[in-house]
């Protein structure tokens, strides 16, 4: 596995991590020794980045993660997140609003630092920018619990560039967690990217295969439970797929020349844009790790990216993110 350094900050992490969302939160039920074992695999086959949250459940991913990666510690880098509050009589996902305010953020911190089964949390990110909390406590309040020991670094997720330079001059940001991928380029038109590259910030996409669709495994004909983000998002009606289908087939064609998948060409476009890019593909199945991991080895030469380049300015991606 190839490793990469988040920024500046000196955090080295294998160059694709593992998100951990779906492994116990989500549309599809998982059985958690299952999920232990395929995160042991992960570790194995030399993933040392995993991501999960606070609101993932709320609190059983962060249980599952700090299971199945106890015997590894000191050997892995886990991120979690806080900024959100819960209202336990409000069901099976009991989210009712964001709270960044700096005695939540260290509430969160202590419980996840049980869940996780950790002395320090290695990567805690804002989960949302909240638009009551100025971003100078936020990282206050996270530099405190930096200079206490409970966690090594701050991490921020789909913060816009004034976001991060006022967080960022109080407590150095190590990562932005945003979404970004081949049929999401928000970060290049918006300043976060070129903004990270300036401050030295890694880039830690999330979604980077489009929710599954740059798989090439969606079509018109696929249906989503109810309880799928999918079921409800406009990239994901039956008319979005069909119209997006034209990415998929750029992905494969470029795919067919270097013998190998859409998905895999798609992390690989990523993986290329910038050496401080972490792409956290979601994945559940040994074959989708594998085959995700399988674009570490997936060279794009610069007339690769070029003609990926031209193409997409040719196409106009139907449907809102969310």
């Amino acid at each position: 596995m190839q490793m990469r350094v988040l920024g500046k900050s000196g955090l080295i992490v294998s160059a694709l991590g593992l998100g951990c969302m779906r492994m116990s939160f989500g549309d599809t039920p998982t059985d958690k020794q299952e999920m232990i074992k395929f995160i042991h695999a992960a570790v194995d086959r030399g993933v040392t980045f995993f991501d999960t949250a606070e609101v993932y459940g709320p609190f059983t991913n962060e249980e599952l993660v700090g299971e199945a990666l106890e015997p590894f510690k000191g050997k892995v880098v886990i991120a979690t997140k806080f900024g959100f509050k819960h209202d336990p009589d409000k069901g099976p996902h009991p989210t009712v609003g964001l709270d960044s305010r700096p005695e939540q953020i260290k509430r969160v911190a202590e419980a996840s630092l049980k869940r996780l089964r950790v002395e320090a949390i290695d990567l805690f990110y804002q989960h949302r920018p909240d638009p009551n909390v100025p971003m100078e406590e936020v990282a206050g309040a996270v530099q405190d619990l930096i200079r206490e020991g409970k966690v090594k670094h701050f991490g921020l997720s789909e913060a816009g560039v004034e976001q991060i330079r006022r967080a960022h001059a109080v407590q150095p940001v190590t990562a932005l967690q945003s979404e970004y991928s081949i049929w999401w380029r928000a970060v290049e038109e918006n300043g976060v990217l070129a903004t990270c590259e300036e401050l030295g910030i890694g880039l830690v996409p999330y979604s980077p295969l489009g929710r599954g669709y740059l798989t090439g495994k969606i079509d018109e004909n696929t249906t989503f439970a109810p309880n799928d983000i999918r079921s409800r998002n406009p990239r994901f009606t039956r008319e979005a797929i069909r119209a997006n289908r034209v990415v998929v087939e750029l992905l494969e064609r470029i795919g067919a020349e270097k013998d190998a998948t859409p998905a895999q060409i798609a992390l690989a476009w990523l993986l290329a844009q910038k050496p401080w890019i972490v792409p956290i593909p979601g994945a559940r199945k040994l074959e989708r790790l594998d085959e995700n991991l399988g674009a570490v080895n997936v060279e794009l030469t610069t007339a690769d990216l070029s003609a990926i380049h031209e193409a997409m300015t040719q196409i106009k991606v139907v449907g809102d993110r969310y």
